[in-house]
């Protein structure tokens, strides 16, 4: 009979779950481990409250080491600091705890944020935030009343908190709607707000992280509007006319909260808040000039102010399309301009696609006579239909009908727009032109550029044909003209090489032709720089083109948001009705030109897609004197016709699994392309018809 076997008797180790930590096969990091990191995470470690408050905080100041942190790491010290540290009798090193992890969420990559969340650091932060709010709302002492040693480290531990709070709500939005719901630590930010005497980096971190929490979230504008405890809503509203970076960064946080509650200008919050109440105090914030010297902290600061003005007035001037939209105003032919835009990104995207879908059609062209004379009816009846309370006097008010008596630019109905155009843009033409001579006057110039793009694509997206909207027109077409004349021809004279710089204002450039409709104020030979710029584009993604045979699998970026597709979308804009002819012709030679190299290697698919598109707009309409003169004369449908077969290879060489968006505009272009030949061969010009 066999034997029983015996257990093999193993030594306990301390903590079986743990595994020990390997020392670094590096010689140097293997001293520097041996000589500073072991030594100082065994007294954090201690029984002895001064050994472990000392360990915090000579971690706190070696953590920003790269290579001390990363030992650091190796050891376990997240673990450790939350689990002991922060639970610690000793305030002195909870505070050392918090310096701690909030060093490594600013030094380490986002995806640290969501270890920490897993961690349930969450928790931590609300036990510490509960606990600090009850600190600053005290009476019995006040705050005010706490030695100023119990004071620093109140502020020490809250901006350490903050800038946790805000790190931990960009890394995910799971993160961030865990943390709006935890009552606790928005009373904790509530009350920063409202306390006086907060150190300015302490304040503006809180409206930092606020403007992050605040964006695209409605229970927490909510929050901030109906708390009563803090009235934190009626101090942020105060602080907006105070001046200075609180100003800027407070109208941040107020802009979220307007947009997340939808109060816009047709349907504006307490006491008529929108936007519009903003816009003055970023204004003035931009007129700021810079601090004498750079050696301080004080350059810095006012760069941050500046690029934060810059960056809510890019946010207002994006916003305003909803404002249009959802405001009450029936325009005709805006559905279309309403489909193809989604912000700024994604107008440049379908730009125009749709318009041929809807205006090119055969259908809609072979009855379009017959339309012309019951489209105001039609209007009229949609108009009231879409909205009972919208009557005829506002109708006339908003589409400039009744313009005689009235002052047509005048824009009463959409106080945001009109402080963005008499306030705002004055200051963003500005700071496009300043002197570039560092980081931060470069940031700035492209914070400006941005925001003027923004507001200038906005804009292009309404309807101005047949005397529409003629208060707006009325108010921007001014501005417009003054972005070309002093921000884009500027840069386009200096000539510079920054490719990053030319696609900022090549697709500014979009927008602002686009608005004004072929009354851009071109100067002489503008046009052309463009078409040069085309042609740098196209060698840049030549030059990109990796010999890979598997290229169509590696990530791409959106080739609808190149250069090469912003050049060709500005001179489409620029050619259109009523441009001269001269540069009409030049323009359509340049695209017919790209057109007929569809197959080359080298030409992007999007590029012949916007140049087809541009095509349809600049041609579309046989009224216009373009048409005769240059569509027909120069011969322009052969080569459509031509183009069909090319465009149908093109669409069927993409790759519908990796470029899917890309495949679907093709179709639709090869689409269009059949119906926009059919139309011009049923309205040959009658001079022509003749001739034959």
């Amino acid at each position: 009979m066999g034997k029983s076997r015996k257990n093999r008797v193993r030594p306990n180790r301390a903590d079986p779950i743990a595994k020990p930590v390997k020392p670094p096969s590096d010689p140097e990091l293997a001293a520097l481990r041996e000589a500073r990191i072991l030594p100082v995470v065994k007294d954090l470690q201690s029984a002895d409250i001064k050994s472990r408050t000392a360990a915090a905080g000579a971690i706190a100041n070696i953590v920003q080491d790269t290579k001390c942190r990363k030992l650091l790491l190796r050891e376990q010290i997240v673990p450790i600091v939350l689990t002991e540290t922060l639970t610690d009798n000793s305030i002195d090193s909870r505070a050392a705890g918090w310096e701690i992890l909030k060093v490594l969420v600013q030094e380490e990559e986002s995806d640290f944020c969501v270890h920490l969340y897993r961690l349930d650091v969450l928790t931590a932060i609300e036990h510490a935030a509960k606990a600090l709010n009850e600190t600053l709302a005290s009476t019995e002492p006040p705050f005010s009343k706490l030695t100023k040693a119990q004071q620093r480290i109140v502020w020490d531990m809250s901006n350490s908190l903050l800038v946790l709070l805000n790190s931990l709500a960009l890394a995910r939005d799971e993160i961030l709607d865990a943390i709006v719901a935890n009552q606790n630590v928005v009373r904790f930010l509530f009350r920063i707000v409202v306390t006086d005497a907060v150190p300015q980096e302490a304040f503006e971190e809180t409206l930092s992280c606020l403007m992050t929490l605040s964006e695209d979230n409605l229970p927490l504008g909510q929050a901030i509007t109906d708390d009563q405890e803090t009235r934190c809503y009626d101090k942020l509203l105060e602080l907006v006319t105070a001046g200075g970076p609180r100003s800027v960064f407070a109208c941040g946080v107020l802009h979220n909260v307007f947009a997340s509650l939808q109060w816009l200008d047709h349907s504006p919050g307490k006491d008529g808040a929108c936007d519009a109440m903003l816009v003055p105090s970023l204004s003035k914030a931009l007129e700021q000039p810079p601090p004498s010297s750079k050696d301080n902290g004080q350059a810095d600061s006012w760069a941050q102010m500046m690029q934060a003005a810059l960056e809510i007035v890019a946010s207002v001037g994006t916003d305003l399309q909803t404002a249009l939209e959802k405001g009450n105003r029936p325009v005709p032919g805006a559905a279309a301009k309403d489909q193809e835009w989604n912000g700024f990104e994604e107008a440049e995207k379908d730009d125009d696609a749709m318009d041929v879908d809807e205006g090119s059609g055969e259908d809609k062209d072979d009855e379009e006579e017959e339309e012309e004379e019951e489209e105001e009816e039609a209007d009229e009846e949609e108009g009231d239909s879409d909205d009972e309370e919208f009557d005829e006097a506002d109708l006339e008010k908003v589409t400039g009908m009744d313009s005689e008596n009235d002052n047509e630019g005048d824009l009463n109905d959409l106080p945001t727009l009109r402080e963005l155009i008499n306030k705002a843009i004055p200051q963003l033409i500005r700071l496009t032109n300043i002197a570039v001579d560092d980081d931060n006057s470069i940031a700035i110039q492209g914070h400006a550029i941005s925001a003027l793009n923004n507001i200038a694509w906005t804009i292009s997206c309404i309807d101005f044909s047949e005397g529409e909207n003629t208060n707006i027109w009325k108010a921007w077409a001014p501005a417009g003209k003054k972005i070309w004349q002093r921000t884009i021809s500027p840069i386009l004279e200096a000539d510079s090489a920054d490719l990053q710089l030319a696609t900022q204002v090549t697709s500014l450039a979009w927008a602002v032709a686009r608005s004004l409709s072929g009354t851009t104020p071109l100067g002489k030979n503008e046009h052309r720089k463009f078409m040069s710029l085309y042609q740098v584009s196209k060698a840049q993604q030549q030059n990109a083109i990796t010999p890979d045979e598997n290229k169509e699998q590696q990530p791409q970026e959106d080739p609808f948001q190149g250069l090469g597709v912003k050049c060709i979308g500005v001179l489409g804009a620029l050619a259109r009705d009523p441009t001269p002819i001269d540069i009409n012709r030049e323009v359509g030679v340049f695209l017919m030109t790209l057109l007929g190299s569809a197959e080359e290697p080298g030409v992007a698919p999007a590029d012949i897609i916007q140049a087809l598109n541009e095509v349809f707009d600049i041609y579309g309409d046989e009224e216009y004197t373009c048409d005769a003169e240059v569509f027909w004369k120069d011969g322009f449908l052969n080569h459509l016709e031509e183009l069909q077969p090319k465009l149908k290879a093109v669409a069927k060489g993409i790759n519908k699994r990796n470029f899917e968006e890309l495949r679907i505009k093709a179709d639709e272009a090869l689409v269009n392309l059949g119906r926009f030949v059919q139309y011009k061969k049923k309205h040959v010009p009658k001079v022509k018809e003749a001739k034959e």
